[in-house]
């Protein structure tokens, strides 16, 4: 929770009132954006050594961590009125706000590490539609009894864990 793209589905879903449509939207777009970050970590996973993989892999939860402690700026939608209505303005929205953002680098990450392109799409789309389903439906509720710095420090900490499952792991 509150990264660009849960701010974006907060604020898409404020101003189209169209809270499941733009949650489909959201799980079109994270369909498409994570079968290509998950199939890009399978393929650096064949150029890399396993120690290689193993050292990058634990870098990349590192940084997602620091990362993650730097607040994402709010998205802006124009509120004019839009052609493409609410589906394809966040279904276009979303592939676009995922490009380089932690979540498709993860992604990437959990790609490369244990080689099942599907699988990690189903499951980082499962985990993105829940948390932005969050964002749509409670968002405003949840911002008010939960700061924003206290849930990303929590999500930093679960990525630095990781990191040092992923680095403090028997080899295979």
């Amino acid at each position: 929770m509150g990264d660009k793209t849960q701010l974006l589905a907060l604020v898409l879903a404020a101003r189209f009132r169209k809270p499941w449509v733009v949650l489909a939207g959201v799980g079109v777009a994270t369909v498409l954006n994570h079968a290509l970050a998950s199939w890009a970590g399978l393929w650096l996973s064949t150029l890399l050594t396993p120690q290689a993989l193993r050292w990058a892999l634990a870098a990349s939860f590192f940084v997602f961590a620091a990362w993650l402690l730097v607040p994402d700026k709010e998205p802006t939608v124009e509120a004019k009125e839009s052609r493409f209505g609410a589906f394809l303005v966040t279904a276009i929205a979303f592939f676009f706000a995922e490009m380089g953002d932690k979540t498709q680098f993860a992604t990437v990450a959990l790609g490369a590490h244990y080689g099942q392109a599907f699988l990690v799409t189903i499951g980082t789309t499962i985990g993105m539609l829940l948390s932005n389903a969050l964002a749509i439906f409670f968002g405003q509720k949840l911002l008010a009894r939960l700061p924003l710095p206290w849930l990303r420090a929590l999500a930093s900490l679960l990525f630095a864990f990781f990191g040092l499952v992923i680095l403090l792991a028997p080899a295979q």
